[in-house]
């Protein structure tokens, strides 16, 4: 008979989390041993995300080669592989938002004494940078660093008095100069350790 191996220290739930950006060129971050606040040195916080949490997607395409006389492939090969990340940003007048959410510098959108202002083009232009993402479950913690991404899909914002504005935000991760699209890097907390 079997034995099931079980334990509750390899599984994850995302209790809590957050997001970096920061221009491209960033160095890949630390493996996190324990949260270090010092991390978001250099890179600006997106602040408060929403309950959803952070969606990491898997995007695949194939083509399958099936052989005369069979009805099952031979084989198989990807012609197409991408990583996003979807996560809503609640805190839509922090400066990185705004940058994110509009395709902007920071610059453009950092405010003095409360005010800001920017135009919206109508033919956007490439907007890459590098983002850091941390799942936290206790002390056990899972990072994704995305040395070369884009948003590559904004949701419609909604302004209501029941229920907070937010920028639900795709963001595809590209190749860097190495051909990595996302690096995990992670600490697993086990029991008695």
């Amino acid at each position: 008979m079997a034995v099931i191996t079980r334990s509750v220290d390899l599984s994850v739930v995302g209790a809590n989390g957050g997001g970096w950006c920061t221009d491209l060129g960033a160095a890949t971050p630390a493996t996190p041993a324990t949260y270090d606040a010092s991390l978001a040195a250099g890179l600006l916080p997106m602040g408060a995300v929403s309950q959803d949490g952070l969606a990491y997607g898997f995007a695949e395409d194939s083509q399958d080669f099936i052989a005369w006389g069979q009805l099952t492939p031979f084989r198989s090969q990807i012609t197409k592989s991408l990583r996003t990340f979807k996560i809503t940003l609640w805190e839509t007048n922090r400066a990185i938002n705004k940058s994110l959410m509009y395709r902007l510098p920071v610059s453009e959108v950092t405010t003095t004494a409360g005010d800001y202002s920017f135009e919206e083009t109508a033919a956007p232009t490439p907007d890459r940078r590098a983002f850091v993402f941390d799942v936290m479950d206790g002390l056990s913690i899972e990072r994704f660093f995305v040395p070369v991404g884009e948003v590559t899909n904004r949701d419609d914002v909604s302004f209501k008095p029941d229920e907070i504005a937010g920028y639900s935000l795709t963001i595809t991760a590209y190749a860097d100069t190495a051909g990595v699209t996302v690096y995990h890097l992670g600490h697993v907390q086990l029991s008695g350790s």
